[in-house]
């Protein structure tokens, strides 16, 4: 990371200096009556956009929360690669893998062909291929991740908190106003009975699958049941069964299926346990489930193995549905104008949770949206850019719920007892499943379709594994200024900057002729550059679009001085040099960026999204053609 660029400030480099005018805000009591953005829920959506908005001190940001407090037991706990990777962006990626467990391998049982009561194990996998993602797939209690997000907030230049025991009783918009969502907020405890009426640019409802903003919009979640209930608990347990420690999923004969997910800490257990079909409008409430139920359940569908449960953490029943929102904005199909109101995460699409998608793909599209309200907030982009959110998140969630269907009947359905049993499955085919959708779970094969920021992979074949439209992925290099080996897509951060990564040709880079070179001069004097078109005269050269270059060369080959003066861009009050903008191939260790990403060894330009997935493939010298992207949906500093 990056810091002192401004001056030495002693102390932890993660808690940036705090904003006068946002702490003065925050000396009141009561909400404030005029706000940017509004977010109602303290869940992982509402969380990860608050985090994203909390560093910008221009925009007044409040999220409340109907509960007292924060959450200290999370239902979700399932994090796939491609979170990681976003909260890599926010700077705690580290502090989950330190605390998480790690799911490594999957085994999968059935059935014994001897005795079909008994189960057996019939495979076992690596849990995620290999180069999929520089980080794992992990298992951590949802509320440490909100503890996470709390403290990016905490340590933002607005010093972000959420508002507790605020319950939004009321939503008006309004699009003819300068703030256009009125929003009538209840306090729940010492002030119960007392409302405040908040004015805001926008809202964003992240308040789950009952969502009060939701309901507002009049817009609801559409779908169907599939009849099935189960039952989760986390457990402290005692147990013969050999894979207790391992991602397991269970097909007994006649006794349910069970899905076992290791916790962290190297004792707890989450069991995820089939119970009964429900009957027709049937609701899981009837049946009046207990955690007996469950442990019983647990205990026949592992036989011959046996398990005692000495604690049980946390434990709830469920029923298997999948729905989702016809438009996750306040604007009425058929009509242009910009979109003020928008819902995210459970509030617009609900699925079976034992994929683990719930939580990951919730937090995904705030980690759309944030960047984009900020974009407009900050002047940089018309409202019109807004309309991609739901447009994007929802294609997304309908993939998710197709793929979620499908996942939830396998598992349901019991082992296939002959080869014209159409109800059962065949376990080896649902392992092959699981393989063959394992990208998906991971979350790295998300891809957003040609928009006014995603454009045709017109120029794919010069980085053929980095396909337009998801997301960029990382490989290791060295950076040139002080040899460290790094992860390319670590630059990016959640600052809503664009990125430009420029993959260099054969020539040598300090060569005035070279595409690089010509690039680099392109965009630090041409007036059509959209470097200099849209960063403010008074702000930093990178504040809006960050531009780094990848060389084809050794490091050592290299001279530091002797590259082009744009990639050594002087910075801050003092105009210090950033040295950190110059990439090259981690030749010693044989992973060469340009083959491990199929990029020409012609160059290319990769231009990147604040969200990390690849918005455009172009050539070095595809000067206007890079003006002319920009152009569509970015305004003029």
């Amino acid at each position: 990371m990056q810091f002192h660029l401004n001056g030495f400030r002693p102390g932890d480099p993660e808690r940036r200096e705090a904003d006068d005018g946002q702490l003065a805000l925050r000396r009141s009591d009561t909400l404030p009556k005029e706000v940017d953005v509004l977010i109602v829920g303290c869940g992982p959506a509402g969380l990860t956009l608050a985090a994203y908005l909390a560093g910008f001190p221009s925009i007044t940001t409040r999220i409340i929360e109907q509960k007292s407090g924060p959450l200290l037991v999370g239902q979700a706990d399932g994090i796939a690669c491609r979170t990681m990777e976003m909260f890599h962006t926010f700077g705690f990626a580290e502090r989950v893998m330190k605390e998480a467990y790690w799911v490594n391998e999957t085994s999968f049982w059935k059935p014994g062909d001897d005795d079909p009561r008994n189960i057996v194990r019939s495979g076992r996998i690596q849990d995620v291929e290999d180069d999929l993602s520089e980080f794992p797939h992990v298992i951590l209690n949802q509320a440490r991740v909100h503890d996470f997000f709390l403290d990016v907030m905490a340590n933002s230049p607005t010093r972000l908190q959420p508002d507790y025991s605020c319950r939004l009783a009321d939503l008006r918009i309004d699009p003819s106003r300068e703030r256009p969502v009125t929003a009538v907020i209840e306090r729940d405890e010492e002030g119960k009975g007392k409302t405040e009426t908040v004015e805001a640019r926008y809202v964003v409802g992240c308040d789950g699958a009952r969502s009060t903003v939701r309901k507002a919009l009049g817009r609801e979640l559409r779908g169907d049941s599939a009849n099935r209930a189960w039952g989760v608990m986390d457990v402290l347990a005692i147990t013969d069964f050999p894979d207790i420690r391992l991602k397991a999923a269970v097909h007994s004969a006649g006794e349910g299926n069970l899905l076992i997910i290791p916790r962290e800490g190297g004792y707890m257990v989450r069991l995820y346990i089939e119970l009964d079909k429900l009957n027709e409008n049937e609701r899981i409430a009837s049946r009046n489930i207990t955690s007996d139920h469950l442990v019983a359940a647990a205990r026949r569908i592992l036989h011959p193995y046996t398990l005692e449960v000495k604690e049980i953490a946390w434990w709830s029943v469920y029923e298997i549905g999948q729905r989702l929102c016809d438009k996750f904005d306040d604007v009425p199909q058929g009509d242009s104008r910009a979109p003020h109101v928008f819902i995210t995460g459970d509030a617009c699409h609900t699925h079976s949770p034992k994929a683990g998608q719930g939580m990951n793909v919730s937090m995904r599209d705030s980690f759309n949206l944030g960047w984009k309200l900020v974009s407009v907030l900050t002047g940089r982009c018309p409202p019109e850019l807004l309309h991609t959110y739901s447009v994007e998140r929802q294609t997304v969630a309908r993939e998710l719920i197709e793929f979620d269907r499908e996942f939830a009947r396998m598992f349901s359905a019991p082992p296939k007892k002959s080869a014209d049993d159409d109800e059962g499955v065949d376990p080896r085919e649902f392992q092959k499943y699981f393989v063959r959708q394992g990208r998906f779970t991971a979350g790295t094969i998300i891809q957003y379709y040609p928009s006014i920021i995603s454009a045709k992979p017109d120029y794919q074949h010069l980085a053929k594994g980095q396909t337009v439209g998801m997301r960029f992925h990382s490989a290791p290099v060295i950076r040139l200024a002080d040899a460290k080996p790094v992860h390319i897509a670590h630059t990016v951060k959640a600052d809503a900057r664009w990125r430009i990564f420029a993959f260099a040709g054969r020539e040598e880079p300090a060569d005035g002729s070279s595409a690089i070179a010509r690039l680099c001069r392109y965009l630090e004097t041409s007036p059509d550059s959209p470097v200099r078109r849209y960063t403010h005269r008074d702000g930093d050269i990178d504040s809006v679009i960050d531009v780094r270059a990848v060389f084809q060369q050794n490091h050592q080959d290299l001279a530091v001085g002797a590259m082009p003066s744009f990639l050594l861009p002087r910075k801050g009050k003092y105009d210090l040099v950033d040295y950190e903008k110059m990439f090259c191939p981690d030749l010693k260790s044989g992973r060469d960026i340009f083959e491990m990403r199929g990029i020409s060894r012609d160059g290319c330009m990769v231009v990147v999204r604040p969200d990390q997935h690849v918005a455009n493939i172009l050539p070095l010298d595809a000067h206007s053609e890079l003006a002319g992207f920009f152009e569509a949906f970015m305004l003029p500093a």
